[in-house]
């Protein structure tokens, strides 16, 4: 079984979920990172900075929608450059049972 051609809207898709999984994951980080050293850090030096730490809550909404948003376009170029180049070489070679 060759693949010879994929349909870019279906791997953009794909491509956003898989991305915005790993952008929450970032978010995740992030968010501790920032609450765990901004409280630390705000409580010694300024109080005022106390908001630092809501940048990290901030962060699991945005990276999500960031990084989906990029994987979608990644994914649907990715996706046209390999309906091009399966033209010149053949597409992908899959072997099933």
């Amino acid at each position: 079984m060759v693949i010879t051609r994929v349909r870019v809207m279906s791997v953009a898709k794909i491509f956003a979920i898989i991305s915005a999984v790993f952008g929450l994951i970032a978010g995740v980080l992030m968010f501790l990172s920032f609450s765990v050293g901004g409280m630390a850090e705000a409580a010694q030096a300024d109080p005022g900075l106390a908001w630092v730490a809501g940048l990290g809550a901030l962060a699991i909404v945005v990276l999500p929608i960031f990084y989906g948003v990029i994987g979608f376009i990644a994914g649907a170029l990715y996706a046209w450059i390999y309906n091009v180049a399966a033209r010149f070489v053949g597409g992908i070679e899959i072997e099933t049972r």
